[in-house]
């Protein structure tokens, strides 16, 4: 952890002194935490694009994907092949969901470390000489507190924790029901819904102000997905089966589509002319002219 502290070192005095110019306009260090997070996100949001779009080309690609792996469930190997071919001609990379979240980790550690030493020292400068007799705890000083936090840079305890552990799981339980829209496979959604209830037992010795970070950032995750999905379309892979066959037509499959059905919503298949059974009538027969002219 120190060493992590080490690399993270110039990152954390960014977000201090980003954090300690929002704290001298006027906003406490809670609202400062807050503000420094919306900061963030926004920063983020050409990534959040590019995720939400990634997300939106997989869930259309999700029927092909399922005949390909019903194709080579039995050859694990080949199975990987094709799927990255698949992904290399549609130009997909499915990493690209996962890079906002993994842009926020550094900000995330950078802050649980402030939080632990510079931050709280700027946040209860008593600390700093109050190493002798009688020192004076940081939540006993009004700069520490946040709503009905006592102490932002000490872990939480009591009816504080449990109205904060209420909050991030209940807004991270909504951001991940509204993320895993896409997911086919039950396994993968329930360990989707089960994270956020696991990760209670590490929250529990985070300091209080962490714990705002990661509510803050979720409640902006709800309100940036509903304006996405408004503005882009719905999330979600195309109705049908599980094994594609109701899945939309390629461009060649619409164009042989078109030629065999009317107009959308004709519900009638254009017919060819019908053939005749019956035989052609005969020739109609000229008459002879006599051979005597007048």
């Amino acid at each position: 952890m120190f060493v992590l502290a080490n690399v993270l070192q110039p990152l954390i005095d960014l977000f201090e002194a980003v954090l300690k110019a929002l704290h001298s306009l006027g906003l406490g260090w809670g609202m400062a935490i807050v503000a420094l997070t919306v900061l963030v996100r926004a920063l983020l949001l050409p990534l959040t694009l590019k995720q939400f779009k990634s997300m939106q080309r997989l869930a259309q690609l999700q029927p092909e994907m399922t005949r390909l792996k019903a194709k080579h469930k039995d050859d694990p190997q080949r199975l990987n092949q094709e799927i990255m071919k698949f992904y290399r001609e549609n130009k997909v990379n499915p990493a690209a969901s996962c890079l906002p979240l993994v842009a926020q980790l550094p900000v995330f550690f950078a802050l649980f470390y402030m939080l632990q030493d510079d931050l709280r020292y700027d946040i209860c400068p008593e600390l700093q000489a109050g190493r002798g007799e009688n020192p004076v705890p940081c939540g006993a000083t009004d700069a520490s507190s946040f709503l009905f936090i006592p102490d932002l840079t000490a872990e939480a305890t009591g009816g504080v924790l449990v109205t904060l552990i209420v909050l991030y799981v209940g807004s991270q339980l909504v951001s991940t029901i509204m993320q895993s829209s896409t997911m086919t496979d039950k396994t993968q959604r329930y360990l989707m819904y089960a994270l956020p209830f696991i990760f209670v037992v590490f929250v529990l010795s985070f300091p209080a102000g962490l714990l705002v970070y990661w509510i803050t950032t979720n409640l902006w995750t709800i309100l940036q997905q509903a304006i996405v999905r408004k503005r882009l379309g719905p999330l979600r892979p195309p109705s049908g089966d599980d094994d594609g066959d109701d899945a939309p037509e390629s461009g060649l499959g619409r164009l042989r589509s078109a030629t065999a059905t009317g107009p959308a919503g004709a519900g009638a298949a254009v017919q060819a002319p019908a053939r005749r059974t019956s035989p052609p009538p005969p020739p109609r027969r000229r008459k002879k002219r006599s051979g005597r002219r007048r």
